[in-house]
């Protein structure tokens, strides 16, 4: 984008999830930049916060619902389509479906290649350990 947003940035430690599959991720830090869709003529300028973070991903933004309700945004899954209202008419936003297929070919490779911790099978080999020990306490 050509910004130098070292400036603008601000520290953050809420996590957020769905991103990296079955992980949470903690951003780096937060910025809030203008967003705006449209044309001169027909356009929309929103402030839109951003959750700054550091892993790859398909995605180099994600728009979640809180930047589109204040678009007063309506997207359209099937159609690939996001609707919301523009300074003189309804801006109409098309979506791109070999795109679309590919970030999602690319998210679903990552996802099979990045390796997921998987608590509950870390839980399940302390437990038996710990059976183990209790076994030869017990004999």
């Amino acid at each position: 984008m050509g910004l130098d947003i070292s400036k603008i940035l601000t520290p953050s430690r809420a996590p957020f999830y769905g991103i990296i599959s079955g992980n949470s991720a903690t951003p780096l830090s937060l910025v809030v930049l203008p967003v705006t869709f449209g044309t001169k003529v027909n356009y929309r300028t929103e402030y839109i916060k951003f959750k700054v973070a550091n892993f790859d991903s398909s995605y180099h933004a994600i728009f979640g619902r809180p930047a589109l309700a204040k678009f007063m945004a309506m997207p359209h899954y099937i159609y690939l389509l996001l609707k919301m209202p523009g300074k003189t008419s309804i801006l109409t936003l098309r979506g791109d479906l070999k795109k679309s297929y590919d970030c999602d070919q690319q998210a679903n490779e990552y996802a099979t290649t990045s390796q997921v911790v998987e608590p509950s099978a870390e839980v399940l080999a302390t437990t038996q350990n710990l059976i183990d020990l209790e076994m030869e306490i017990f004999s």
